[in-house]
């Protein structure tokens, strides 16, 4: 008896999910089907749901299911066993003790107790917390329902006690009256269990009383902190709202004259005090960490804009700028454009997918008409353009004097790419011939940059970039996307070209495939898989990156991205390691080995390595980007409608902006008329190549207006590249050439 006393639980039940605690986690065997009977799962109790994963790596990706615990039936069978039933499903679930049983059980009992009580208590006043006064009626509420559940089960105990005495006083009354061993046995054994059960039900006892005891000594703490919480809260928005005002008090101020806000006009040979007082005044508006932007309609929205990569990338990193004009010889203050910070949110609109993609299953989806229900509101070469979310990892990588390190950042800023997908499973609009994408960064980052579609079918789409911050960018990019039934592959071919101004090196790499899953049915969700090679032209380093692709059965951490940096004798100099869609890291080799055989007989090498740096870090959405086809910052200003810019640029397309603008039916219209403009285009351009060929002219075929096909001098390969103008055609404004696409 005693060394079955000696192996209870202590009083505290270790494990047990108390009223303070947020989860409680664990291995159980839940029963699938009669093939492959109980499988082990990984379990999690939060916030009133059982939600289950095949691996602990499953958490970050997705949930095998989910059991309200507030509705829930919990019965305890034989043998560590235990069932839920929840919604007329019956789960059957195994512990590996029952030790562990009881713990789970009692945890589900608690958590179920707590749902209930906060559904008891909960009000329908909205997003706002209740009032101090409430805070403590509702803490009080809960402290005597938890006196009141500690009588109750007081009073089983004594229960408990009487009915077990009496069954002990039998037993001995038994146990005299039989003088069989094996009866007296079995009679001790009974009487043991019964004795171990009263031990169970007071440590039970005592358990609950020392929880009791802790919140009824902690409430006046939580109370305190709560209504500090509220204060800070309150002198927050308090603040905000100032500011807001004053913001937007200037902004009227200043359409309303906006002379008298542009600064002081001076020659070159006057004094520069009050330029510097100016300059000053517009600067202390910036002591803030935080920026915030109020938009014409008066709402307040937080921005991650340009103040904070300029700040990154060692830029100044202010909305207020000076800008000096060479020409006319004086020197002007100007405002900095505020780029809006959201777009107006998606419409719930439901269509039928599988009567529109059943006939589209393995050809080539541009060819294709969908509706704008599949899109989101930016084009193909606008995408190509939101490659540039984190240009500050080229500004660094412009100032490296180690060419190592700088394929480091370079390495991160061709998986940085990637991060807006993760949540972006609709498909940007296939853009016309010879449409085109501008995008002036030159204030706030130091770039600009020019795509135009060069090719419809295939579809394939050119792409310029410079940098005052010491680098080049072009890439000639074909897309190949098919249907595979249950699933979409897009496929990008081509090369990326990125040169730095300082160093001459020139590095190329190419993209990696994305799959859009779940097409009939299920949730959407895309992933990115395959090998990236950066070769550095001049130094011959080299990079190889793997995208792991998502495995239902693999253990590994989802979206992983691992790389080795190599130098032109191909020892290995770093190691690279991260997520596609969160942050890449990497660590300076300092020594490697050969490990064990791995796969295929070939051997591992296991590198030694310093402690990692942080290379990129993904920037979060902006509030409400669900709403917003989970745009980016960047992707948001990419629509925004600017002056001056070509006629062919993706902002002027009709149906692209009705459908950022939620008029979706309309959207539609315009689509099938620019589509079918677009065919008859094709079909003239054929006919007069037909024409030519059977009078033996030679007829050029379609030269896009920006690019031309070159032979690169570094590969050798043939591609379009920027052949210079469309700056200068801006400045002057002469758009003759241009075609009227739209």
């Amino acid at each position: 008896m005693n060394e079955l006393v000696k192996s209870l639980p202590s009083p505290t039940l270790p494990g047990l999910l108390l009223p303070g605690a947020d989860t409680y986690k664990g291995w159980l065997f839940k029963w699938t089907n009669y093939l492959k009977g109980y499988q082990r799962r990984w379990f999690v109790l939060s916030n009133g749901l059982l939600s289950y994963y095949r691996t602990q790596a499953e958490m970050a990706y997705t949930c095998r299911g989910t059991i309200p615990v507030a509705t829930a039936h919990i019965e305890v069978g034989d043998t560590c066993h235990l069932v839920l039933t929840s919604g007329g499903r019956n789960y059957h679930l195994k512990a590996t003790s029952e030790g562990e049983c009881q713990r789970w059980v009692s945890a589900l009992q608690q958590a179920k107790a707590n749902a209930n009580l906060l559904m008891h208590h909960s009000d329908d006043s909205g997003d706002e917390g209740p009032e101090p006064q409430e805070d403590r009626a509702l803490t009080q509420g809960v402290l005597k329902s938890l006196a009141s559940k500690l009588d109750d089960l007081s009073t089983c105990n004594e229960l408990i006690g009487k009915h077990g005495a009496a069954l002990q006083r039998s037993l001995s009354e038994l146990e005299d009256l039989r003088g069989s061993a094996d009866s007296t046995d079995r009679v001790k054994a009974v009487n043991e269990r019964a004795t171990l059960f009263r031990i169970t039900s007071n440590a039970m006892i005592n358990a609950c009383r020392d929880f009791l005891d802790v919140a009824d000594s902690n409430s006046r703490r939580w109370q305190k902190t709560l209504q500090y919480e509220r204060e800070q809260r309150h002198h927050l928005e308090e603040t905000i709202e100032q500011l807001a005002k004053q913001h937007n008090s200037l902004e009227r101020a200043w359409r309303e004259n906006p002379s008298s806000y542009t600064g002081v006009e001076r020659s070159q040979e006057g004094d520069a005090s009050d330029e510097n007082d100016e300059a000053e005044f517009f600067d202390a508006m910036e002591d803030s960490p935080a920026f915030i932007t109020v938009t014409t309609s008066g709402e307040i929205q937080h921005k991650r804009s340009g103040s904070i990569q300029s700040m990154m990338s060692g830029g100044v990193s202010n909305d207020w700028t000076h800008n000096e004009n060479d020409t006319s010889g004086t020197m002007h203050m100007q405002l900095r454009r505020t780029r809006r910070s959201r777009i107006p949110d998606k419409p719930n609109y439901s269509l039928n997918l599988w009567s529109i993609m059943k006939n589209c299953i393995g050809k080539d989806l541009s060819k294709i008409p969908m509706p704008v229900n599949f899109n989101e509101p930016l084009s193909m070469l606008q995408r190509l353009t939101e490659d540039l979310e984190y240009s500050e990892l080229l500004d660094r990588a412009a100032r490296c004097d180690s060419s190592l390190e700088q394929m480091c950042l370079v390495a991160a800023f061709s998986v940085s790419s990637y991060s807006t997908t993760v949540h972006r499973t609709a498909k940007p609009f296939n853009p016309l011939l010879g449409e085109t994408y501008e995008l002036d960064r030159l204030e706030e980052y130091g770039y600009r940059s020019i795509c135009e579609q060069v090719s419809h079918h295939p579809p394939a789409a050119a792409h310029h970039v410079t940098s005052q911050r010491g680098w080049t960018l072009w890439q000639h990019i074909t897309i190949d996307s098919k249907f595979r039934g249950k699933y979409i592959s897009v496929v990008p071919f081509g090369n990326i070209h990125l040169q730095f101004h300082s160093s001459g090196n020139h590095y190329v790499w190419s993209k990696v495939t994305s799959t859009v899953h779940n097409i009939i049915v299920g949730k959407l969700w895309i992933d990115q898989s395959g090998d990236i090679d950066i070769v550095n032209h001049r130094t011959k380093d080299t990079c190889h990156l793997k995208f792991s692709p998502y495995s239902y059965f693999s253990r590994e951490v989802p979206r992983k991205v691992t790389g080795v940096i190599e130098n032109r004798e191909g020892t290995a100099s770093y190691i690279l390691s991260g997520t596609w869609d969160d942050k890449m890291e990497s660590a300076k080799i300092v020594d490697s080995s050969q490990g064990c055989g791995g796969s295929e007989g070939k051997q591992k090498t296991v590198y030694q390595t310093l402690q990692p740096k942080l290379l990129w870090k993904k920037y979060p959405l902006p509030d409400n980007a669900e709403n917003m086809h989970f745009f980016s910052s960047l992707a948001l200003t990419l629509n925004e409608p600017e002056e001056g810019v070509a006629p062919t640029d993706s902002r002027l397309r009709p149906d692209q902006r009705l459908m950022e603008a939620g008029l979706w039916e309309e959207a539609n219209s315009q689509k099938q008329r620019l589509e079918e403009s677009q065919r008859l285009d094709r079909k003239r351009r054929e006919a007069q190549a037909t024409q030519a060929l059977e009078e033996g002219q030679d007829l050029e075929g379609y030269n896009p207006l920006w690019f031309e096909k070159r032979t690169d001098d570094t590969t050798r390969e043939s591609t379009y590249m920027y052949r210079g103008g469309y700056w200068e055609t801006k400045d002057r404004q002469d758009w003759s050439q241009c075609p009227q696409i739209f």
